[in-house]
């Protein structure tokens, strides 16, 4: 059941098990004591296949997780689960893709957190605040003239809400900007014209692609799903197609750009700069050039992660979970087929 509107029904109080990391979620006592719960179990990576069976609703806390495909065997009865992240591509396995467990995410808690950090990062490149901080610690008086921000292009690569959150915080201070998606469309609301995330040069059925507006940007943002298409999408080729004066900002997933790719343009000089909150493999080894490439800023997948946030999160459960126990239609459920929420 790969459906976006597909709706299950809960048993006479099912039971829930959250699986969870180092941490509960804040407030778990809300899920615990839900009257309309059965048993609440809680489980970690290693303990998910012995408290998996008999298991109706599924509430991934630990937030990367591969687990349960190693452990979907056991997984008897479950008819939902439910992602504390935006991103579901460690769900996105053979058996629970053709299974008809319908999958939710918590899409819509990060879009404006997001946005924020990537205008953050624009403005940070444009007036050289990294050098600023590096000169005062060294007690160095160096002028500089910096860059406008006011009339650069950006390209957001996503056209999903965080996408769109991001092309309105950057639009709000002057940057043109152009949207890239998984098909090419005029009359977008809030990028006009959308190119088709190909790197070919003409998109199916016409229209724009990466190909053709890569070379326009000032900036690039990857704010797109992993998903088969996405990933590498960022290699050699792209990153040749960039000017040497643009930056690359990646929050989405750390696969969707090829590290290895992007080492050699970052040290070659061929863009200047790239700022990375995901990777291909977390946590970033302290050995791994990316930490003292020019140009580069790093940060541990924390662009979305507010005060506050993960209470946002359990808020979200709360809701979808008060719909499935009534029969109501759950929010942000995933097609299945495409990786991601739709529309």
């Amino acid at each position: 059941m790969n459906s976006s509107t597909a709706t299950p029904s809960a048993p006479d109080r099912p039971r829930l098990l959250v699986l969870r990391g180092d941490d509960l979620p804040p407030g778990h006592e809300r899920i615990d004591d839900h009257p309309g719960l059965g048993e609440v179990v809680y489980a970690t990576a290693d303990e998910l296949s012995a408290k998996l069976p008999g298991t109706d609703a599924l509430l991934v806390w630990d937030l990367f997780t591969e687990a349960l495909s190693d452990s979907w065997a056991k997984a008897d009865s479950l008819r939902w689960v439910h992602a504390a992240t935006t991103g579901v591509d460690n769900l996105m396995f053979p058996g629970l893709v053709d299974s008809d467990a319908v999958v939710t995410n918590s899409r819509g808690v990060f879009d404006e957190h997001i946005a924020e950090y990537v205008l953050g990062l624009v403005i940070s490149f444009a007036k050289d605040f990294h050098r600023t901080w590096e000169y005062q610690h060294d007690r160095l008086w160096k002028h500089r003239e910096t860059e406008r921000v006011t009339g650069k292009r950006a390209l957001v690569v996503g056209t999903g809400p965080i996408g769109r959150a991001i092309t309105r915080k950057l639009q709000a201070v002057g940057v043109q900007v152009r949207g890239s998606g998984s098909r090419a469309r005029d009359g977008d609301p809030d990028f006009g014209s959308v190119a088709e995330s190909t790197l070919a040069e003409r998109a199916r059925g016409g229209g724009n692609t990466l190909h053709t507006e890569v070379p326009e940007a000032d900036y690039v943002v990857i704010a797109a799903p992993l998903t088969e298409a996405t990933h590498g999408l960022v290699d050699r080729h792209f990153l040749d197609l960039m000017k040497p004066t643009a930056r690359l900002i990646n929050i989405a997933r750390g696969p969707i750009v090829v590290q290895s790719d992007l080492v050699a343009a970052l040290d070659r000089g061929s863009i200047a700069g790239a700022a990375l909150d995901v990777f291909e493999r977390e946590p970033l080894k302290a050995v791994n050039p990316l930490w003292g490439l020019p140009g580069s800023v790093v940060s541990p997948h924390m662009s979305g992660d507010v005060v506050g946030w993960r209470e946002d999160l359990v808020e979200l459960f709360l809701d979808n979970l008060a719909r499935y126990l009534d029969g109501r239609e759950l929010r942000n459920v995933v097609d299945k087929s495409r990786g991601y929420v739709p529309g």
